[in-house]
């Protein structure tokens, strides 16, 4: 019986090695620094997918582009890392994102060769034991959209560099050692105006008239030491949603405030703010509330969603009453 011409051809395509599954994707100068960051954490078991029989790209914890075979991102969540965040890490220059989190025995500061990072979009040291300042060279890194250094041991002041990174859209300082005031040049953000997360530390100080020129999305100050006016980002104009200025010793008349139609979440508890509750509350669509712990008076507005709150969103005032309150005498 005669053979197909197209059997032994078959049979040797068959039998050939899958060239694409063998060959080395990953780039060996990154592959370098990869390895000699899992040195300095000591070979953690965390890490135990970077071996050399394993091409990088498939490696926990990273990511290649797949066009260049260059790392651009570079992710350790939750795991049992020691030791300083290294030098080598500046040494992978097509990354994008640098993610460190959840790691609380990483500790020592946040190293200048961070800056070598000139692509960096996102940068996310958190949840860790970081000390030592929020560094001002972060601001060379102008590619950055997202800055998270919360929940850390940071301590010093905010550095105004920071002011100049044109494309931030969220900058997360919270949960930190941080003091000294909040400085004037965060009403100049270039571009969009950031989400601003600084709860939770020693700021003190008043607030810059400056940061009320701008249109913030999302502010939490809470839990600081902050004192006198914060009117100014409320406004029929602005577009604020979420508001928490809960826990410092902000001092102002709330009667004549105009609060915007786009706000959603206002926490002012524990604080020093005076007059009454402006009527035009009701109009709004609030999913959290709370005034308590304050020096208001007079009738709770009655309408909206005012009433949808408990009590414990408004007592502790000086004389605030009606509905969820007591009725007014």
């Amino acid at each position: 019986m005669r053979k197909s011409l197209f059997t032994i051809p078959l049979l040797i395509l068959l039998t050939l090695p899958i060239l694409s599954l063998s060959k080395q994707v990953c780039n060996k100068d990154d592959e370098k620094v990869l390895f000699k960051i899992k040195q300095s954490f000591g070979n953690p078991y965390h890490l135990a997918s970077w071996q050399k029989t394993l091409d990088c790209c498939q490696w926990y914890n990273v990511e290649c582009d797949l066009n260049t075979s260059r790392i651009i991102a570079l992710t350790i969540f939750q795991g049992n890392i020691s030791g300083q965040i290294p030098n080598a890490v500046g040494d992978l220059p097509f990354l994008q994102t640098l993610v460190l989190r959840k790691l609380t025995n990483l500790t020592g500061t946040i190293p200048s060769a961070i800056t070598k990072l000139t692509r960096l979009t996102m940068l996310r040291l958190s949840w860790t034991n970081l000390t030592g300042p929020v560094p001002s060279f972060l601001s060379q890194l102008k590619n950055l959209n997202f800055l998270d250094l919360s929940f850390n041991d940071l301590t010093g002041s905010i550095p105004p560099e920071l002011a100049s990174l044109t494309n931030l859209g969220a900058i997360h300082l919270d949960r930190n050692k941080l003091t000294g005031v909040i400085p004037d040049s965060f009403g100049s953000f270039k571009g969009s105006t950031p989400d601003l997360y600084l709860s939770h530390n020693q700021l003190t100080g008043t607030i810059p008239k400056s940061l009320g020129y701008l249109n913030f999305t999302v502010i939490d100050f809470s839990r600081n030491q902050l004192t006198r006016d914060i009117s100014m980002f409320f406004g029929p104009n602005k577009t604020i949603q979420i508001a928490d200025f809960s826990r410092n010793s902000f001092e102002f008349n709330m009667s004549d405030v105009a609060f915007p139609a786009s706000l959603t979440s206002l926490d002012v508890n524990h604080n020093k703010i005076f007059g009454n509750l402006p009527q035009s509350l009701t109009g709004l669509s609030f999913q959290f509330l709370n005034v308590s712990y304050n020096r208001l008076c007079g009738q709770i507005p009655q309408g909206g969603n005012l009433q949808d709150f408990t009590s414990n969103e408004y007592f502790h005032n000086r004389c605030l009453c009606g509905s969820p309150l007591p009725a007014c005498t």
